[in-house]
């Protein structure tokens, strides 16, 4: 409960700099690049550290119920153009199903098998499979599946699709309840999203795909701890 004032207030706090980003000053390129990825994103993604007592508080039914109960709601608010309130009850959805979906993972090992073979696969959709589709012939469904981090100064945003931080959700609660380094496996895979964004702008390509990075910050947090869990003993005699 000692969260639940911060939590609401950093909600709250997003929803309004949604709301009026497009009036504030203009940071430049790499200004708006080091706001987004090295503020704006670790400060969403921050919601889901202050939240991590609810993951623990409840059942798995009920993260997937409330997952469920956000994605609802973003839908209505998107309908009625409140798009900055959607904008942050579709993140708070995202994080809500990320942590309903660690009941399928019993042991460490099978969370570090994902993060290994999601690489492969973000790289392939974004480079030449769904992703690229829809990102270039379907922009208003890529909009619709993902949260948006608006450009100070500017009628535009930075994106981050829902699997990102789903995927981020779920490392964040399997470092809890594997024991892993939490506090910095959430440092390390919140700043990733930025030095994706980073490279992005610096190649001046339309996109890269965030999960390679984000793997490797999981996997770069705990991987001594990592090993030692999944790694073969030898049989007692």
């Amino acid at each position: 409960m000692g969260r639940a004032p911060a939590l609401v207030g950093l909600l709250v706090l997003l929803g309004i700099y949604d709301a009026t980003a497009e009036h504030l000053p203009s940071l430049g390129t790499w200004g708006s690049v080091a706001w987004i990825g090295g503020v704006l994103i670790p400060l969403s993604l921050f919601v889901a550290w202050l939240a991590l007592p609810l993951r623990e508080a409840v059942t798995d039914s009920w993260l997937l119920g409330l997952g469920a109960l956000f994605a609802i709601v973003t839908i209505v608010l998107t309908l009625a153009e409140a798009d900055a309130a959607a904008n942050v009850t579709k993140l708070c959805a995202a994080i809500l199903v990320g942590w309903w979906f660690l009941v399928f993972f019993e042991h460490v090992g099978l969370v570090l098998l994902v993060a290994l073979l999601i690489v492969p696969v973000d790289i392939f959709s974004v480079a030449r499979g769904p992703t690229k589709h829809i990102v270039e012939n379907q922009p208003q469904v890529f909009d619709a599946l993902s949260i948006a981090f608006p450009v100070p100064g500017e009628h535009s945003s930075a994106q981050l699709g829902l699997p990102d931080v789903l995927f981020f959700s779920l490392f964040l609660a399997a470092s809890v309840r594997f024991g892993l380094r939490s506090r910095l496996t959430w440092v390390l895979t919140a700043f990733s999203f930025g030095a994706t964004l980073a490279l992005t702008v610096g190649t001046d390509v339309g996109g890269l795909p965030a999960l390679p990075l984000l793997s490797a910050a999981f996997v770069a947090a705990n991987a001594d701890l990592l090993w030692r869990s999944v790694r073969v003993r030898e049989p007692r005699e």
